[in-house]
């Protein structure tokens, strides 16, 4: 793949992945499960080889179901991506939940606890 070593070209292309596997999810997939589902984050290696890619959703209490669905279609969402992409090599997709959310929630608590215990 042209430009491997410009850090510029790689984020680009990370956009890409990113953009072709959300709309594959929106328009190619018949799994309700898969409904909400947003990839919030794709990183490439450097040889462009693999990619981990991190998925949230909005209903955290199915996300075990949904994280089944996902790995049920990945090797769909790799061939549609090829298609969209034009490319000849696409990489592997790691599916990762992004617990960002969750965990800033779980901060923003225990700060308020600390604040909390502080006036008293």
């Amino acid at each position: 793949m042209a430009g491997r070593g410009n850090p510029h070209a790689k984020m680009k292309y990370e956009e890409l992945v990113k953009n072709g596997i959300n709309s594959a999810l929106r328009r190619d997939m018949n799994d309700s499960r898969l409904t909400f589902v947003t990839i919030t984050k794709v990183e490439l290696t450097d040889d462009y080889a693999n990619a981990k890619v991190w998925w949230d959703t909005f209903d955290t209490g199915k996300r075990g179901e949904i994280s089944e669905a996902i790995d049920a279609v990945k090797g769909r969402i790799r061939t549609l991506l090829a298609a969209r992409l034009e490319v000849r090599h696409t990489p592997e997709l790691l599916f990762i939940y992004d617990s960002q959310y969750e965990d800033e929630q779980r901060i923003e608590k225990i700060l308020k606890g600390e604040r909390g215990d502080n006036e008293e």
